[in-house]
């Protein structure tokens, strides 16, 4: 049976290589800042290159904060599963910190602090293919997501 088609939520956000999700940011060729999403020039005020590269960020994070929400996601985001959910702040490299929802474990068991991993989720399908995001699941937890 082939494998189902998926795509991204929005393109550029991360990307599936080897069997690892890694986020697509961006780096300034002039004073190093870190950025994502990734960034159309840098926006250091002291930087004179302004110039960016595309850069993968770290699979693997530390969940910095987190908030539960119990409403729908924004249409990006719609879930065809939706119940209340998490989403995380997680520091991933070099102090960069990105916002994500949080899976794999119950609402009551997510503690700052914890190691995260990137995976993907797929959210709904949408002409034959299966519309997916990024999502934090606790490091070293396999539950077939990628």
């Amino acid at each position: 049976m082939p494998a189902a088609r998926t795509r991204p939520v929005a393109e550029g956000l991360f990307r599936q290589e080897g069997g690892e999700t890694r986020l697509i940011g961006s780096r300034c060729r002039g004073c190093g800042a870190l950025y994502f999403p990734q960034a159309p020039s840098c926006r250091n005020p002291s930087c004179l290159d302004k110039r960016v590269e595309a850069e993968l960020l770290p699979a693997l994070g530390i969940l910095y904060s987190y908030t539960v929400q119990a409403y729908r996601p924004p249409p990006l985001f719609w879930d065809d599963a939706w119940q209340p959910y998490a989403i995380g702040l997680v520091e991933i490299a070099e102090g960069l910190r990105v916002m994500g929802m949080l899976s794999g474990c119950p609402l009551d068991a997510i503690r700052i602090g914890m190691p995260v991993r990137l995976a993907t989720r797929g959210l709904y399908e949408e002409s034959g293919a299966m519309v997916e995001t990024y999502i934090f699941v606790p490091a070293g937890q396999d539950e077939g997501l990628r």
